[in-house]
């Protein structure tokens, strides 16, 4: 039996983590990782960030026990998940995106058929149930059918049923999609309660950028089935030297863009996007104020209808750009491919 993690230490350990998934037929086969290597330190907030397709889904697998690596290997909680899955389930809390409870059953009911499940005896379980659903504001819906809760009552109680065997690594998968604001809010609050009180490690994935912002201790941005960047949300933004400029463009060409931009001195990292009536211009500088002066003139001297101009210091969202060369929106995140147009690089 491995030593019980300590914080600081590693929970997790993948190390050159490659995963082939077979062509059949005429499909070729699909390299999700490409040896994929990283630690999360032991009662932290890790979050995986990255495009569609990036390898995201398939390393949360691996480390789950769900999916075996092609080669490579990956330790969770001191555990080898190819040669000791049992041990890594143990260890392990997990909630998908999609919910795991019983609509049918109570929330109390829910929690106690999880605990069993998960090996623990019936009156530990009684009081393992109790006392989650108080921690998680849920104690006076606990006799209530878990159909009647809101979605942001029914997420809490997936994670609550994560936890009732006392995990030391929690996965997260998507946990605020579909919540409103100030559901996710309240989410956002438990998460960094566990990790904070319960020295509980979080393996994150999301496609929120303030989300990942506000929660993570340290982000992982994977592409490609890569490791393409590590680093705490502060690190990874301050890497990023001058200011970010966006503009909203209206049913743009990006080669009328481009063209209309070419022109101004300072910018680096440039990106236009367009996909129907929506599109962005982002990129960098060191001197914002004097570049969206003449970028606004160099658009409209070139017919191009544009909306808000903004002006900001690095974000995450400037470092997703800036590593994997797009921006991060709703087509990336839920999987509806590239952007319809999209150019990338230095204007001269």
């Amino acid at each position: 039996m491995p030593e019980i993690s300590t914080p600081g230490t590693p929970a997790i350990v993948a190390s050159d983590l490659v995963k082939v998934y077979p062509g059949r037929g005429r499909r070729p086969a699909v390299h999700a990782l490409d040896g994929l290597g990283f630690e999360v330190r032991a009662g932290r907030v890790f979050g995986l960030l990255g495009p569609n397709g990036a390898g995201k889904s398939t390393t949360t697998k691996i480390l789950t026990t769900l999916s075996r690596p092609t080669s490579g290997t990956a330790r969770v909680a001191g555990f080898d998940v190819a040669r000791q899955p049992d041990a890594v389930r143990s260890a392990i809390g997990y909630v998908s995106q999609g919910s795991s409870t019983d609509p049918l059953l109570t929330a109390t009911e829910n929690l106690e058929i999880a605990a069993r499940l998960r090996g623990v005896a019936r009156g530990d379980a009684r009081g393992r149930a109790r006392r989650l659903l108080q921690e998680f504001g849920l104690a006076e819906a606990s006799a209530r059918p878990v159909s009647t809760f809101s979605g942001g009552m029914r997420r809490r109680l997936d994670v609550a049923a994560a936890l009732v065997h006392r995990p030391r690594v929690l996965f997260l998968d998507e946990p605020t999609t579909g919540l409103d604001p100030e559901a996710r809010a309240a989410m956002w609050a438990e998460i960094r309660r566990l990790s904070g009180e319960e020295a509980l490690t979080v393996v994150l994935t999301t496609h929120y950028m303030e989300e990942a912002d506000r929660l993570a201790d340290e982000l992982l941005l994977v592409n490609r089935g890569r490791a393409v960047v590590q680093g705490t949300p502060a690190e990874l933004k301050a890497g990023l030297h001058g200011d970010s400029v966006r503009v909203s463009l209206i049913e743009a060409d990006p080669a009328a863009v481009r063209a209309a931009i070419v022109g101004i001195p300072g910018l680096r990292d440039v990106v236009v996007e367009a996909s129907g009536i929506d599109g962005v211009l982002a990129a960098r500088t060191d001197d914002a104020s004097a570049a969206v002066g003449a970028m606004i003139a160099a658009l409209d001297a070139a017919g191009v209808r544009f909306g808000q101009v903004s002006a900001s210091h690095p974000t995450l969202d400037d470092v997703y750009l800036h590593f994997v060369g797009h921006t991060f929106g709703p087509s990336t995140a839920h999987g509806a491919g590239e952007p319809a147009a999209a150019t990338k690089g230095l204007a001269a």
